[in-house]
């Protein structure tokens, strides 16, 4: 689950990526030109990182964006969720060899971001100090915990990404409530999503499934709610033909083993995203090539 979670977190910050900036940087859109998009650069980061890899990853989703200011010059900005609630000893000098490394590279200036999502007493460092004898560094970085903002706060904000915030929120609280109450809580974020009216239909689907996947509940009722309440707000036509392309995988699978379900979703997921690569989505998922042909194949056949 953590792993699945990880995936769908950096897949949100990416679709979202123009209010992730406004979000954190109050003037972005006279700082960055919105327009020119964006590059996400996971193969660059890989190969000035290459032990990562060769560890099977780390705790760590990191994200490096480039990105082009009003005056046409680049910028490169990195993202970098620490998804861990604890194990932030070594935080800082991580995020120091990323902006040197990136830095000897490239030579491209960096904004650095740090994005905590574990519990409040999780630690939150945001500077890399080291000197001997008279010799000194420090390194300063932007940070954010998901907690820094109160669920009222969220949604009083006119930028979507804020949601974003809010549903990683409400995974801390998995497990610990009950799910009804985890229902009404997910269900008020779809509708403050939809009532801000800032999509279109398609993005607006990508981010209810992402949702709905994010914040799991199993109670099916719950979820027969959720899809219900959607339908009525944004009607049948848009709101229901992603959730009824994965009822009808899951049914079809309905006689697998409950982790054979769980790859469905997950891989169905990785497919709507339309970022990763069929080798991508079976290594994250642990399935085969073939088997992710085979769902994609089922997809576009709805």
């Amino acid at each position: 689950m953590r792993k699945k979670n990880d995936i769908l977190l950096k897949s949100a910050f990416e679709e979202f990526f123009p209010d992730l900036l406004r979000f954190f940087f109050k003037d972005a859109d006279d700082i960055f030109n919105i327009d020119s998009g964006f590059e996400f650069l996971d193969k660059e980061l890989s190969e000035l990182f290459p032990a990562l890899k060769k560890k099977g990853g780390s705790r760590f989703v990191d994200m490096l964006v480039k990105a082009y200011l009003k005056n046409g010059q680049e910028e490169w900005i990195l993202v970098h969720i620490e998804i861990q609630g604890e194990g932030t000893k070594d935080f800082p000098k991580r995020m120091h060899q990323y902006w040197y490394r990136i830095y000897d590279r490239y030579e491209v200036d960096i904004v650095a971001l740090a994005v905590f999502t574990g519990n409040h007493n999780q630690k939150r460092p945001n500077r890399f100090h080291k000197e001997f004898l008279g010799t000194r560094i420090t390194y300063e970085y932007n940070v954010y915990h998901i907690l820094d903002h109160s669920e009222q706060e969220l949604l009083a904000m006119d930028n979507p990404f804020a949601l974003i915030v809010l549903a990683a929120q409400k995974t801390l609280t998995m497990n610990k409530i009950p799910e009804v109450e985890l229902g009404f809580q997910r269900l008020a974020i779809a509708k403050a999503m939809i009532q801000m009216e800032k999509y279109d239909n398609p993005k607006i689907k990508r981010f209810l499934f992402f949702l709905k996947t994010f914040v799991h509940i199993e109670n099916s009722s719950i979820n027969f709610n959720f899809e219900k309440e959607i339908a009525s707000l944004t009607g049948q036509e848009t709101a229901m033909g992603i959730i009824e392309t994965i009822n009808m995988l899951t049914r079809e699978e309905a006689l697998e083993e409950g982790e054979k379900r769980k790859s469905l979703e997950f891989v169905t997921n990785l497919l709507l995203a339309k970022r990763f690569s069929t080798s991508e989505i079976a290594s994250f998922a642990g399935v085969s090539k073939s088997y992710v042909k085979k769902v994609e194949a089922k997809m576009g056949a709805k």
